[in-house]
């Protein structure tokens, strides 16, 4: 394949709509508990074709096949015994080479060819495995929520957060052909922007929720098509006769049948002609819907008992599969049977409402204070609510003062950051510059002081673990800037979605397949059962 040009920045795909909702299967028994993990584990694809007897020999080649990538070297892990693990749907028209998809899979899509969209990530999962007794959650983060960007990709410091990915791998392609640095093998190339972007993407969503990612598994587009293709008919159900030109859809209500081209159809609508309240949250509950039937299809259709049909889902896994290198999948699917007992949910994080950004796009304004309580207690508890504790007793009857210190090339930064902790309600105190530069920022914190660095940690718009030190005095907080502090990101005008609102607020999830008055909206926190088949707008 020709290398293309470094022109513009590609990013977006088709019109832009409102973000995502969702939740996810929730399994009784050891059966069930292993096809969870499958779907899971590479979108069925790879889980699929390893828990079936396919055998170790073919497992290895098939893994030997599969991109691998760097982008987690050197992250912060989870603790405990707890995995994190980030399923990233990509809505690149290109494999996982670079190479363009077959043409049935562009026919099916109704959005063009290889030449049309660019490396949306527009299905973000991230799933939460305990390594202790607690439930297996998987949280859907809405494809078009306005964050910060970590490092600023293309120099866009605040974006949809769908658009991480995109905005990296575009810039580090555009980098390796102004600078020379373009290799004689456009495969390489693809795989340099390729990890840049899921770098990026994967930072995004870490300073975003607060919580590390210790896994990832990206899918491209074609993934989606060809797996349907081997286990089609999937059953799905509707709620609603619906109908939609722009994807093709068009589908009674009830339960039926539909084949991988329909399925296309199913899992991209996002506008109904018979129903004006049919948003982009819908289409993210449609993706979920298809995920829980697709495992049923691929468990009780035959295709893991057929040579063939496995082949095929092995060849899906090479060519449109990566994962992190750290990532055992055959260690990971042996922890399934361990998963019996255990409920599973998939909740779609709530926005707080609509809104536009400084060039009319729409995006959907969030409240990450309430985002990452949820996430956390999510994580910690299985509940989207903190446990009811009594407060903490103060050590000291005075308020801990927060000092900013700057320790990059940049004049004035520690003032501005020291000015937004204020705003949000911290007592300021002395503003410094380092005697060298670092390259991370440290938020470090005396006796007394735990909470309101934790709080101030929470308010910086990467990701930053406050740390006790012996060095800072009682009461004190010390913020010291590194250079990943996103500079442009303080002097421009911030995101809306960035910064708390106070005490996060207590939210009820909501049966993400309820209709009539009870049916979900775009601010509600929803969960949808792997129960049997789930009915969605």
């Amino acid at each position: 394949m020709t290398q293309r040009e470094p022109a513009e920045l590609v990013t977006d795909v088709l019109p832009q709509v409102r973000g995502p909702r969702h939740r996810m299967p929730r399994p009784t028994a050891w059966r069930r508990g292993r096809v969870v993990l499958r779907a899971i584990t590479a979108l069925l694809a790879v889980a699929t074709v390893v828990t079936t007897g396919i055998g170790w020999s073919v497992y290895r080649n098939i893994a030997v096949g599969i991109t691998t990538s760097e982008a987690l070297a050197g992250a912060a892990t989870s603790t405990g015994g707890d995995q994190n693990i980030l399923i990233m749907g990509l809505d690149s028209r290109l494999d996982q080479h670079g190479n363009p998809l077959p043409k049935d899979v562009y026919d099916a899509l109704h959005a063009g060819d290889e030449t049309v969209g660019g490396y949306n990530a527009n299905v973000l999962i991230l799933v939460h495995v305990p390594g202790g007794n607690g439930p297996v959650t998987a949280v859907s983060i809405p494809r078009d929520d306005y964050v910060h960007l970590h490092g600023c990709p293309s120099g866009e410091c605040q974006g949809k957060i769908k658009q991480a990915y995109g905005l990296a791998y575009q810039e580090t392609m555009n980098s390796l052909a102004t600078s020379g640095s373009a290799s004689t093998d456009p495969a390489a190339d693809e795989q340099a922007a390729r990890e840049a972007g899921r770098k990026a993407q994967i930072n995004t969503i870490s300073d975003l929720l607060r919580v590390p990612v210790d896994h990832f598994i990206e899918v491209t587009l074609g993934a989606f098509f060809q797996i349907a293709q081997v286990v089609q008919p999937i059953t799905v159900c509707l709620n609603d006769d619906t109908a939609d030109d722009f994807s093709g859809a068009d589908f009674h209500r009830g339960i039926q049948q539909i084949d991988a081209a329909q399925t296309m159809a199913f899992v991209r609508q996002r506008r109904d002609l018979n129903n004006d309240l049919f948003t982009d949250l819908d289409r993210t509950r449609r993706q979920q819907a298809f995920i829980v039937s697709l495992v049923r299809a691929v468990r009780d259709g035959g295709a893991l008992s057929n040579p063939v049909a496995l082949r095929h889902l092995a060849d899906v896994a090479m060519q449109n599969v990566a994962v992190d290198a750290g990532f055992d999948m055959m260690n990971f699917l042996g922890q399934a049977s361990a998963l019996s007992d255990k409920p599973m949910s998939l909740y779609t994080l709530p926005i707080g409402e609509f809104g536009q950004d400084s060039l009319g796009q729409d995006v959907n304004i969030v409240d990450v204070a309430t985002i990452r309580s949820i996430v956390r207690n999510l994580f910690e508890t299985g509940s989207p609510n903190p446990t009811v504790t009594a407060a903490p007793s103060p050590s000291a009857d005075e308020p801990s003062v927060v000092h900013v210190v700057n320790a990059t090339g940049h004049k004035g930064l520690a003032t501005s950051v020291a000015d937004e902790l204020s705003a949000h309600g911290f007592t300021r105190g002395d503003i410094g510059t380092a005697d060298g530069l670092s390259d991370t920022t440290v938020v470090e914190y005396g006796p007394g002081a735990e909470h309101t660095a934790a709080a101030v940690a929470d308010e910086l718009p990467i990701a930053v673990t406050s740390e006790s030190s012996s060095a800072v005095p009682l009461n004190t907080v010390v913020v010291t800037i590194g250079s990943d502090y996103p500079v442009n990101g303080h002097e421009n005008e911030r995101s809306p979605s960035v910064g708390s609102t106070g005490a996060p607020a207590k939210v009820t999830a909501v049966d993400a397949t309820a209709t009539g008055t009870h049916a979900p909206t775009p601010t509600d926190l929803t969960e949808m059962s792997g129960a049997g088949i789930p009915c969605v707008r």
